[in-house]
């Protein structure tokens, strides 16, 4: 059988052409036995100096339906779009994916290098290296399950790779405090306060939805730590602002994190890309009856 070629020169081989392509990723620095699969998109219009846009699906680990919410976006700002995804073979449950898997099964803290977030910056450095970007960083956007798996990336992980960041409507948030244990807080992964400092620095912006006010169902996190942010997302993108201000003065630290709520929309990832969108490359947030018109009759997880 013929070995993988390296990420760098699959990516250069897939996207040689303008289109969409689907590249098996299996990442040598971290969790090698676990597939990725890279979604992309390449538009005509794109060129090496334009935006790359790193995209994380929802729990139904549906990249390919979310690199298509930003394909128009794509066409229009000459993005180069990359939706990596987490399938359900290899990264079955929430603590796979949206969690990043810090710990083994025997509950033994593994490498950071190994969690699932980390594999982030090494596809955007093989966008480099495969001469598709010659931008150092790349934008981040997460919706869902992807809002739950981009803030905490920013949490525990080193930045570098990553010019802005938006986290949109996840069902509950890790809060930036040592004091509480993983996932609810930071505390036990071997953080400090530096990395608290860092954390709060990172320009994240948070998208929240006023409508993604359901107070039940199955995919709304239900467990006492997330009752305990609000009683839907909506409230909960608020209260995790609110408390990410509060440790911020609690340590005199300046905190960097904006809210931005948006007018109409429920939970609905197709709507929150387009918004995304506008937000970083259309000149700023859209009126309401613009976004209106994004918006889906049954959302997207």
């Amino acid at each position: 059988m013929t070995p993988p070629l390296p990420l760098a020169e699959a990516l250069a081989a897939a996207l040689s052409v303008p289109g969409r392509a689907a590249i098996p990723f299996r990442d040598v620095a971290g969790d090698p036995e676990r597939l990725v699969t890279l979604h992309c998109h390449r538009p005509a219009s794109h060129r090496p100096a334009s935006p790359v846009v790193l995209v994380q699906h929802g729990m139904q680990r549906n990249g390919a339906e979310y690199r298509d919410y930003w394909a128009e976006d794509a066409e229009r700002f000459g993005l180069l779009v990359i939706a990596p995804t987490f399938g359900p073979e290899h990264w079955p449950t929430a603590e796979h994916y949206n969690n990043g898997m810090p710990r083994d099964d025997d509950g033994r803290l593994r490498p950071r290098h190994a969690w699932g977030f980390a594999s982030l910056a090494r596809i955007q450095a093989a966008l480099r290296e495969s001469g598709l970007t010659t931008r150092p960083r790349a934008h981040l956007f997460g919706h869902s399950a992807g809002g739950q798996f981009v803030h905490r990336l920013l949490s525990t992980q080193p930045q570098d790779a990553f010019e802005a960041a938006i986290t949109a409507n996840p069902g509950w948030y890790t809060l930036p405090t040592l004091d509480r244990p993983y996932p609810e807080g930071l505390g036990g992964l071997g953080l400090a306060r530096a990395d608290l400092a860092r954390l709060l620095a990172f320009p994240q912006l948070i998208l929240a939805g006023d409508r993604d006010t359901d107070t039940a169902g199955p995919s709304l996190p239900m467990q006492a730590e997330a009752m305990r942010q609000g009683p839907h997302r909506f409230a909960r993108a608020q209260f995790y602002l609110e408390f990410a201000q509060a440790e911020a003065a609690r340590y005199g630290l300046p905190c960097a994190w904006r809210l931005q709520n948006v007018p109409g929309i429920g939970h609905d990832g197709a709507a929150m890309s387009r918004v995304a969108a506008a937000l970083w490359f259309g000149g700023g947030m859209p009126d309401s009856r613009t976004i209106a018109g994004w918006a889906s009759a049954q959302g997207a997880l």
